[in-house]
């Protein structure tokens, strides 16, 4: 299995195109080759939950590990990788502290599932959001919470990102939902780059790991002063004013639901729908926002989430704005997923109808 999504990456990189565990690497590696440390922990890292990384390569007969970062050039930064306990509490806290003390490093923690940094929260609240406030020390920590709708139950879907979204303020942290392999890279290597550190809190993808519209072409990775991080992307099909007249539905989303929409968009042929990513929520873009809300004026602006209405970025959206836009979600929940992938199938497919018109 492992040989087989070797050779997968080998032929995307054949093809001039990184997926997003190709583009993952290539950022670790980039900072690496600028002589600055890379440190990540979680449960499951060293391959990735969903067999995407394999930072670590293991001998099946000796059990001797290799580490895959770590011999890119003689002279380079450490790339130190380890599967933690569990322990969401313990090992976050750690990771903060860490990062703390080494802020010219690039810390990451990620959950196996978004959902299970809630054994955390402590440290989400007493520190990562509210740290800099209290006692003006910046910290660089990066968390990787795997979120998307797929199916696996309510302890597998929702890193729960309205909770992150209501302690935003002050620009304390950076809360990304991103969908490009490409746009992902240059976020990682924003947190180094940057005169100063802030937390980036990012819903990872799960099913995006190896789906075949999720790639970024090379160049969008090279150094230009147009390759850096997209805090949105406006519909790439619509380029002129007068397409812009034509939309009837201006559909406006973040993460992978995305790529649920343009599926359907792609199936249906509607060029009268145009389909707008939020790639940062916070601090959110909201003057790029605004035109966009006006070159789409004369269109029905709605607001498409997969968690439920109580949850995800819809009340945090609405906040902003109260009366701009629609909203197409779940009904309000108390838990954050169903149980059953039948049922989860099939209030997605009502989502992706009512957004296009159905």
């Amino acid at each position: 299995k492992v040989n087989r999504l070797l050779k997968g990456a080998a032929k995307l990189l054949d093809q001039g195109k990184l997926d997003w565990a190709l583009a993952e690497l290539t950022a670790y590696a980039s900072i690496l080759l600028d002589n600055k440390d890379v440190r990540m922990s979680g449960q499951d890292v060293k391959r990735g939950t969903f067999s995407h990384r394999h930072a670590v390569l293991t001998d099946v007969k000796t059990s001797e590990e290799y580490n895959r970062l770590n011999s890119v050039e003689k002279e380079q930064g450490k790339f130190r990788i380890f599967n933690s306990l569990l322990s969401e509490f313990g090992v976050l806290g750690f990771e903060y502290g860490y990062a703390m003390a080494s802020p010219n490093s690039l810390v990451v923690w990620e959950a196996q599932f978004g959902d299970f940094y809630n054994g955390a929260q402590t440290i989400v609240d007493q520190y990562i959001t509210a740290g800099e406030s209290k006692w003006r020390r910046m910290n660089g920590l990066v968390m990787l919470l795997p979120h998307g709708y797929e199916g696996q139950g309510p302890e597998h879907s929702s890193a729960r990102a309205e909770r992150f979204l209501q302690q935003c303020a002050e620009n304390n942290i950076s809360v990304t939902n991103i969908t490009t392999p490409a746009n992902f890279f240059h976020a990682l290597r924003r947190q180094l780059a940057r005169p100063f550190r802030k937390p980036l809190i990012n819903m990872s993808p799960k099913s995006l790991l190896r789906h075949p519209e999720c790639v970024s072409d090379m160049s969008d990775f090279e150094a230009k002063k147009t390759n850096k991080f997209q805090e949105y992307y406006d519909d790439p099909e619509v380029t002129t004013a007068a397409k812009a007249k034509k939309i009837k539905r201006a559909l406006f989303c973040s993460g992978k639901v995305y790529y649920d929409l343009l599926q359907r968009k792609k199936e249906t042929k509607r060029n009268d729908v145009a389909i707008i990513r939020i790639e940062q929520l916070y601090p959110f873009p909201k003057p790029q926002m605004d035109g966009l809300l006006e070159k789409y004026k004369k269109a029905e602006n709605i607001w498409v989430q997969e968690e439920p209405r109580n949850m995800g970025a819809w009340i945090y959206m609405q906040s902003i704005y109260p009366t701009e836009l629609k909203v197409i979600a779940r009904k309000p929940s108390a838990s954050p997923a169903s149980g059953f992938k039948s049922i989860s199938d099939a209030q997605q497919m009502e989502i992706i109808d009512e957004a296009f018109g159905k």
